[in-house]
Order: C-alpha cells, then structure tokens, then sequence
C-alpha cells in the first residue's frame, strides 16, 4: 500500500531539485517567487450535440473525465438557450475538471510519459499554442490513449481539452519550464 503522507509525486521532486535552479539560471531571477511554477491544470470534455439528444453522454463523459483525472469530474450546462443547437438552458453539454497540488503532477507525468506516446501518429504537440499570459492549451482527439479507460467499455470516444496553467509572465518563460518537464514540443 501507498504511504501517502511521505509521497511525493515525481514531477514536483523533479521540479524542487532541479527546474527550479535551471529556470532561474536560465531567466536570471533575483527571488525565488519569481521562477514560474505549474498553477493548475483545467481538463474538459464537451460533449455537444451528443448531450442534446441523450442526457446520459454528458454522465458518461464525467465518469471517463473523472477516471483519467482521479477527481470528481462537475458536468457543465448550457447558460443560454439556442434554438438553432437544439440546446435549452441547464441542459448538460460536458463535462469539466480541475487539478491543483500533487494530482496535477500525477496527471501532467502520466500525460507526458504515457499517454502523449500512444497518440496514433504523435509528432509532438504545437508550440505555438500559448496565450500570451504563461498558459498553454492543448486539443486531444480521442481520450482512450489514458491507461485508466477501458478500451472494451467505451461507448464513445470523446476529444478532450487539456489548459495548463502557469505562473509565467510570458510566453517564452513558461514553454522553457513545459521543456523542463519534457513535454515533447514539435517546433
């Protein structure tokens, strides 16, 4: 059994022991609160026109988005209604999650390690797709490359979306510290 008092997952070690002098090295920092360090990691799921026609896809896409993301994934609803999508107001259309602390290390090593690398046809992931402020998005086609879904009880293959958030002020600061944590940039 895991002894989690004394656990500490293997990204934020890595983070403590090393990024940290290299980024400050790096960007020459004069205080230590100002290396940039991981905020939050947002994961959603939209389910869509699918929801709209069967409120049971948007339950089993919190419960795929809660598997991969070892928290209690919050279904999202629609604000306004739209006659042209079919869609009403509170009608569920996703699902959404927020990691912080030791889950988003966990998630972020499993993305980069595991899940990234059996992406059909994987040559890294966009460089570009900052925000201007340290944030980075990502799109994913299909959810089942997470070792924690079940292939054979899949009724649907969802595309998720994947924002990590950063302290960075800047672009260039935050990519330097998504390389330190190998994250497989094409360009």
């Amino acid at each position: 059994m895991l002894d989690t008092a004394n656990y500490t997952p293997r990204l934020k070690g890595v983070y403590k022991d090393t990024i940290r002098a290299t980024m400050k090295e790096e960007f020459s920092y004069k205080n230590e609160m100002q290396i940039p360090r991981l905020d939050k990691i947002v994961l959603n799921i939209g389910a869509g026109a699918e929801s709209v026609r069967d409120s049971k896809k948007a339950k089993s896409a919190q419960d795929d988005l809660t598997a991969i993301a070892g928290q209690k994934a919050v279904i999202t609803t629609a604000k306004k209604s739209i006659a042209g999508f079919r869609v009403r107001e509170g009608m569920p259309l996703g699902t959404k999650v927020t990691l912080r602390g030791d889950r988003m290390y966990e998630f972020l090593d499993r993305l980069i390690t595991i899940a990234l690398p059996r992406v059909r046809d994987f040559r890294g992931v966009k460089g570009t797709s900052f925000d201007g402020r340290g944030n980075y998005a990502m799109g994913m086609k299909e959810h089942i490359v997470f070792p924690e879904i079940n292939f054979d009880k899949v009724d649907e293959v969802w595309g998720m979306d994947i924002i990590i958030c950063t302290t960075a002020h800047t672009d260039a600061e935050a990519k330097a510290l998504l390389k330190a944590f190998n994250m497989p940039f094409n360009s």
